[in-house]
């Protein structure tokens, strides 16, 4: 892994001095989340990430750090990092839509109702804050839109606080399985407007359209998000990521292909896929 703070790293980076051996890095190119992107840390990163011989990338963004870094293209394999989505869309599948329509009808909420969902950890990168405003944006021109918010973390005080006054938005805390997979039936958009990471690809799972900001600071997984396509990046406002986000499900015509194109690329983000890369960029690093 490239991981300053791995020791064992060391010795590898420091034999490819005098040994045979080859040494492969695999990570994200940089850390996505420093607090000092241009701090020390990130500058030792940056120079360690040309001294091996290959590499395997996250996803397309790590991609475009190391050509930019001037690491040679030839000599990367982009991984598309995912994880096993098997049994989750066993999960999806296994509900009818009518059990979809008594899950709605247990919360209130109407069968006809647009609803999106956020699922993740309940903190500040995730842009709460700017959630809840976007949603009361969006109550405004469709008064039956319903916000469903799985998940728990520090920040649940304040979202609590917020489902108060608000009857249409519900907090059901963590949900997994089979549960969790109801509620992303349910769904018609994911509604992150802060950081996203690998759970782009569960609710490419479900057919649900990825709604973020451009301004968070995302996981390299954000590279699978195709704007305009399976899902939506908006500025950083009440006002703009509301909109953006009416703009998707007050148009059925481009919410049902927007929904299709998502769900089209579950299956190119799968861990079998994943594994397949990994296995050919070892083959292509030995023999390169």
């Amino acid at each position: 892994m490239q991981e300053n703070r791995i020791l064992s790293n060391y010795p590898l980076l420091i034999s490819r001095l005098w040994s045979a051996r080859k040494v492969a890095y695999w990570g994200h190119g940089k850390n996505f989340q420093s607090d000092a992107p241009t701090g020390l840390r990130e500058q030792w990163k940056n120079f360690l990430l040309r001294r091996v011989d290959w590499w395997f990338a996250y996803t397309g963004m790590t991609v475009d750090i190391l050509t930019k870094a001037g690491y040679p293209a030839a000599q990367i394999t982009c991984l598309d990092n995912a994880i096993d989505t098997s049994s989750f869309k066993a999960d999806l599948a296994s509900w009818s839509a009518d059990d979809v329509l008594a899950a709605k009808s247990q919360l209130g909420i109407d069968a006809d109702a647009a609803v999106g969902v956020f699922c993740g950890s309940l903190y500040p990168d995730k842009k709460l804050d700017l959630l809840v405003a976007s949603a009361d944006v969006i109550r405004q021109h469709m008064p039956n839109f319903a916000l469903v918010v799985i998940g728990d973390g520090p920040s649940m005080p304040e979202m609590k606080a917020a489902a108060a006054t608000r009857p249409w938005m519900h907090l059901l805390g963590v949900r997994k399985g089979r549960e969790k997979a109801l509620y992303f039936r349910m769904g018609d958009v994911m509604l992150n407007p802060g950081l996203v990471g690998l759970h782009i690809v569960d609710a490419f799972c479900a057919g649900m359209v990825m709604m973020t900001t451009r301004t968070a600071r995302h996981s390299p997984e954000v590279a699978y998000l195709r704007d305009g396509e399976n899902g939506v990046y908006s500025d950083d406002t009440p006002q703009a990521y509301g909109q953006a986000v009416l703009d998707v499900i007050q148009n059925t015509g481009r919410l049902a292909r927007m929904k299709a194109s998502a769900l089209a690329d579950s299956e190119h983000y799968t861990l079998e896929n994943m594994v397949q890369r990994f296995a050919d960029g070892i083959e292509a690093a030995v023999h390169g």
